[in-house]
């Protein structure tokens, strides 16, 4: 495609020889694919892909169907659409066509970010289970799941939110869409690209090997959003329509951690310390959330460097200082183009105003998560039986063949069979 464009470009780039000979030059035009036939493609993937799991989940209670819905993902999704369009990166374009007027969002990319959170807020995250290409690879290579502590998981999972914070930080300030640029499983897809960053991906599967889906659960920005819909989804996920025996088999199984035990065997605190650690814990929230806000207002200027308009600024400064030094290319450009040191200076002002406004928010956000991890952390609820966290639960079905009261009687077999 790229080769056909440059000849077309080539044939137009000079002008043609005058030979007065009356010769008209025929019109030349070539085959381009047709993109938009792969676009709705994808999209019917997605919503096809996403249907099935939610069958399998709740209407047949299976693993294997997600299994090859795993295979089929990362083959189309993954290695054959290169892992493009992406929900995860969507994240990005939707913030940046909030606040830009001027930013022309794709339809796919919008499809693409709507549609596995319209399924979540329905029947959780079924996007996760096998759809996302990320997830599905793995899932795939996982064999053995060593568990982290509660403390652990909850404070590894506060990475992805505060990842998502400044992601849209940086894609609202027009600087950089942090979650594209540093992708670790885009290079493996792709068999090539930013060698730190594909020793990274082989890395995270390498831990996947031993623990379930260590990007989904401590990295990935959009699986921290689908959480929120998936905790209030109107359909949930059922280990047993029976009554839970409490056999443990569930919460072994679990490659994610997404099923909390009972808490009827264990040595329960008085209830007058739990709520006090409670109280206190909302009573420094509102701390937190001023203090976030003023730490990330206050490292604003830095955070700005990653803007380009900012960043040329800062080299035009310095030339300007020491003008003996050689010209770099972004500096040929700046005084190419006959822009003045007064108009960027007033792009620069503009831009140090707008980091300093959305990081200020974002900081507030910050202090509000590692807030509720705390909360989250301090509240002890009982339990009797085991349950379904729905906010962690990635929908693999990997519990259903586990329970025994999935599994039909001795009786319900014989008269099948008969």
């Amino acid at each position: 495609m790229a080769s056909l464009r440059g000849m077309s470009q080539a044939q137009i780039r000079f002008p043609k020889p005058d030979f007065e000979s009356g010769y008209q030059y025929p019109e030349l035009s070539y085959v381009v694919p047709n993109e938009t036939l792969w676009v709705w493609l994808d999209i019917f993937m997605l919503i096809l892909l996403m249907g099935i799991v939610t069958w399998a989940v709740y209407k047949k209670r299976t693993r294997r169907p997600i299994f090859w819905i795993s295979v089929i993902s990362v083959a189309y999704f993954g290695f054959f659409r290169s892992g493009c369009v992406c929900s995860i990166g969507s994240i990005q374009n939707i913030a940046l066509a909030m606040v830009d007027s001027t930013y022309h969002l794709p339809l796919t990319v919008l499809l693409f970010f709507i549609l596995p959170v319209l399924f979540a807020f329905l029947f959780g995250r079924v996007f996760c289970a096998g759809v996302c290409p990320f997830g599905a690879l793995q899932e795939l290579v996982n064999v053995k799941n060593y568990r982290l502590s509660r403390a652990v998981t909850v404070a590894l999972g506060m990475i992805p939110w505060l990842y998502l914070i400044f992601a849209i930080l940086y894609a609202v300030t027009r600087s950089r869409f942090i979650i594209c640029q540093f992708d670790p499983f885009i290079g493996i897809f792709r068999l090539g690209g930013d060698v730190g960053l594909i020793l990274f991906g082989a890395l995270l599967l390498i831990l996947s090997v031993f623990t379930g889906r260590p990007f989904c659960r401590f990295l990935c920005p959009y699986g921290a959003l689908l959480s929120l819909f998936s905790s209030v989804s109107i359909w949930k996920i059922r280990l047993t329509r029976k009554n839970c025996i409490n056999c443990e088999l569930c919460h072994n199984s679990c490659p994610v951690d997404a099923i909390r035990a009972p808490y009827a065997n264990k040595v329960k605190e008085k209830r007058t310390a739990g709520v006090r650690r409670l109280v206190g814990y909302l009573a420094i929230l509102p701390l937190l959330i001023v203090s976030g806000a003023f730490l990330m207002r206050s490292a604003s200027p830095d955070l700005s460097r990653a803007n380009k308009e900012v960043r040329l600024y800062d080299l035009v400064e310095e030339h300007e200082a020491n003008p003996e030094e050689e010209l770099s290319l972004e500096l040929e450009a700046f005084y190419g183009q006959g822009r003045t040191m007064e108009e960027l200076a007033s792009t620069y002002e503009a831009k140090q105003e707008e980091f300093r406004f959305y990081s200020t928010v974002a900081g507030a956000f910050i202090g509000l998560v590692i807030g509720l991890a705390l909360i989250r952390l301090s509240v002890r609820r009982t339990r009797k039986r085991y349950e379904i966290h729905h906010a962690d639960c990635v929908a693999c079905g990997m519990c259903f063949s586990y329970c025994p009261q999935n599994k039909p009687s001795v009786e319900s077999q014989k008269l099948s069979e008969s």
